[in-house]
């Protein structure tokens, strides 16, 4: 699992300076302003997103529905045993 990975950005010159003077008025660093604008960004979504649903196979005269949700709790458990 990956916790924290460095890259590059190629930023407009006064959209730094924006992103410069928001961290100093936050008393935060510029790459905490832009982790939080992209979280933002990837909140709002302009593409609808389509139903989803996943169906485990097990008695055909009762299938078992898994919400996303809840498959990814049941993932998460199952990494983080992998680690106790």
């Amino acid at each position: 699992m990956i916790i924290c990975m460095r890259t590059t950005l190629v930023l407009d010159d006064k959209l730094l300076t924006q992103a410069k003077k928001r961290a100093a008025d936050r008393k935060t660093t510029v790459s905490e302003v832009v982790n939080d604008a992209l979280r933002d960004s990837f909140g709002r979504s302009d593409v609808p997103r389509r139903p989803f649903r996943l169906i485990t196979y097990g008695d055909p005269s009762k299938p078992v529905h898994v919400s996303p949700a809840e498959m990814k709790a049941i993932i998460e458990e199952e990494d983080l045993g992998q680690f106790r």
